[in-house]
């Protein structure tokens, strides 16, 4: 039933059925109506909500999730050789730029535990790409919110514990959100200047965005869309970045 997968897919986005209601234009009673299968949507609203729910418009209807798969297609490299080096994971170096992103934008109302996890991944897939090295090397899988650093919840708890860092809950609007706020300062001695200017760029051109148009954001990055549900993102994959997300000037190399 169509109001089911409503209700299914409002529930995975951690949607509220207010807000969901204000974008068809309809109260909330009018709303849990449609998701109680007692009211029909019109067309127009099966229109707004099959675009929120980024689902084709035959599919929203027919009650079924819109499958995308890419395809990287053979091509040659960018460059006539690159000499791609993976070094090993850098947890403390990952706890140092983590309390760094704190200091900087920690107290901005948009950045939460959400749009942290997605600075992460830009500041390493960002330097992964411009320099073919690892800044921390950490593990990211593809979930439905977008990457996701896998050892950053067990190093938060590390550092809750050690007195570092304090988890807060506030709210965003209508969402719930987890914030971390900084007890200790960030010791950049073991950072480069091209690493903290590097960091610093990302922050200035992200972390003004709240946590869905990150998450938007990061779903249109061809490492994401190239890697399967639930599985790590290929640090690789960067080298297939469109002009519009990549970070290397490649022509001043040929």
């Amino acid at each position: 039933m169509l109001n089911k997968f409503i209700e299914k897919l409002r529930k995975k986005n951690n949607m509220t059925q207010e807000y969901l209601a204000s974008q068809i234009g309809v109260s909330r009673p009018v709303y849990i109506h449609i998701e109680q299968g007692t009211r029909e949507l019109t067309l127009n609203e099966a229109k707004i909500l099959a675009s929120i729910f980024d689902i084709s418009l035959e599919d929203f209807t027919k009650g079924r999730e819109t499958t995308r798969k890419i395809v990287l297609e053979k091509k040659p490299p960018k460059k006539d050789k690159i000499e791609i080096r993976v070094n090993h994971k850098n947890l403390e170096k990952f706890k140092q730029v983590f309390l760094y992103i704190l200091e900087k934008v920690g107290a901005k109302p948009n950045v939460g535990e959400t749009v942290v996890h997605k600075l992460l991944y830009f500041i390493d897939f960002d330097y992964y790409e411009k320099f073919e090295e690892n800044l921390m090397g950490l593990t990211y899988i593809k979930n439905h919110h977008g990457p996701t650093a896998t050892e950053l919840g067990k190093i938060i708890k590390d550092m809750e514990k050690k007195e570092e860092i304090e988890a807060v809950k506030s709210k965003y609007f209508r969402y719930e959100q987890k914030k971390y706020l900084p007890l200790k300062k960030a010791k950049l001695n073991a950072f480069s200047a091209r690493e903290i200017n590097h960091i610093d760029n990302v922050i200035a051109r992200l972390a003004n965005k709240n946590a869905k148009e990150l998450e938007k954001y990061s779903h249109e990055d061809i490492p994401w869309k190239t890697a399967s549900d639930g599985k790590e993102i290929s640090y690789e994959s960067v080298f297939y970045r469109d002009e519009f997300y990549s970070v290397r000037n490649y022509s001043d190399e040929l």
